[in-house]
């Protein structure tokens, strides 16, 4: 394990001792990765993030990461560790720059990623500029990632791998970040949490989206937009083939749940192509309709090693979280990214994240404005 800066966190002699803050979510992740560095002679203080004022009201159970279980689970593992514990309220910053902005992101008819926003808002920009104010050096996390002289890389676990979600960070964050499990796979961090003896070594993964309590999205949208009428149109025809009670409750590339009243002539099912906001339109249409080639991302960030290219580059990118990766070449131009992809995606969703690699090694990113 490596600290961004290339000193060594695994050593028994660590090359100097950091002051660092560990979040700790209460999963089994954030607990080995604070046990990692505390062993490794670093001064470690664990933190957990309080991202609401009711924890009820986001989830029960052990399913997300903002429930009293999980604080609970996080102050145990602290406790065993053998560091100092501390609860951060951050539930107004999180309603805000997480929830707030899914909700507005879907009335504007886009698809966003909150893991994403999360990473950006809270646990990198919130947390990392407190714990920098209060003279700590650096801030670790539970992600599944890598980081080689402050170049972000993928786990050596793909099927766990996160530097997709972190590829919204800038080069000054990943500069005071440290990621110890990037060289371990989920199964080797299970079993190191049971021989630590942390509680949480069988704890079950999160999954969904942290803060809808059910995982219901389109029921949690509905309850904060409203119901709002509207037409599911036909791209091939132009005819009115549906309707539906909000826009919001769609995504580009969706299949299923359209309620559709006419099938197609030939059988074949539709899938939606775009989303309307302004006419509450929803554009449905067959599956070669959604295959896209040019992408144009906006507020991109260039965090690799490489220069921003201004000129085309060849790299690959991913379009979500554990998707696919395509071939590409990828230049910034009046302050977006431009991405043409050698092979057609389908399903490419404004709002979603476009994370670019040189190998496994993340070099930018961007938020898909629209694809053509």
């Amino acid at each position: 394990m490596t600290h961004s800066t290339g000193e060594s966190i695994g050593a028994d002699r660590p090359a100097r001792r950091l002051r660092v803050l560990a979040a700790m979510s209460g999963g089994v992740d954030s607990a080995v990765a604070a046990a990692r560095i505390a062993e490794a002679g670093h001064d470690v203080t664990g933190v957990h993030l309080a991202l609401s004022s009711n924890p009820q009201s986001y989830r029960t159970g052990a399913r997300g990461c903002c429930t009293l279980e999980d604080a609970r689970d996080a102050r145990r593992a602290a406790d065993v560790i053998g560091i100092p514990f501390y609860i951060w309220d951050m539930a107004e910053r999180f309603h805000r720059d997480v929830v707030e902005d899914f909700v507005s992101e879907y009335a504007a008819g886009r698809t966003p990623n909150p893991c994403l926003r999360c990473n950006e808002k809270i646990k990198f920009e919130a947390v990392l500029d407190r714990a920098l104010a209060l003279d700590f050096d650096a801030v670790a996390t539970g992600h599944h990632a890598r980081l080689v002289d402050g170049v972000l890389r993928r786990s050596v676990d793909e099927g766990k791998d996160q530097s997709y979600v972190l590829g919204v960070l800038t080069r000054e964050q990943l500069a005071h970040a440290i990621f110890p499990l990037g060289d371990s796979t989920k199964a080797q961090v299970r079993a190191e949490a049971a021989r630590r003896g942390l509680s949480v070594a069988d704890k079950p993964d999160s999954h969904d989206i942290c803060f809808i309590a059910d995982g219901d999205t389109q029921a949690f949208l509905a309850e904060r937009l409203g119901a709002a009428d509207g037409p599911i149109v036909d791209a091939m025809t132009g005819q009115v083939v549906g309707k539906h009670q909000g826009a919001y409750g769609f995504t580009i590339g969706q299949r299923k749940g359209l309620h559709i009243d006419h099938p197609t002539a030939d059988g074949r099912p539709r899938y939606v192509l775009s989303i309307e906001p302004v006419s509450n339109t929803v554009t449905v249409g067959p599956r070669a309709a959604l295959q896209v080639r040019t992408i144009v991302g906006e507020r991109p960030v260039w965090n690799g090693p490489l220069a921003e290219p201004y000129e085309p580059i060849a790299c690959t990118v991913q379009l979500r979280a554990h998707g696919e990766v395509y071939g590409c070449r990828a230049q910034l131009s009046g302050g977006e990214l431009h991405i043409e992809l050698d092979t057609p995606a389908t399903g490419v969703a404004p709002g979603q994240g476009a994370v670019l690699y040189d190998g496994d090694m993340v070099i930018g990113s961007a938020t898909i404005a629209s694809a053509v």
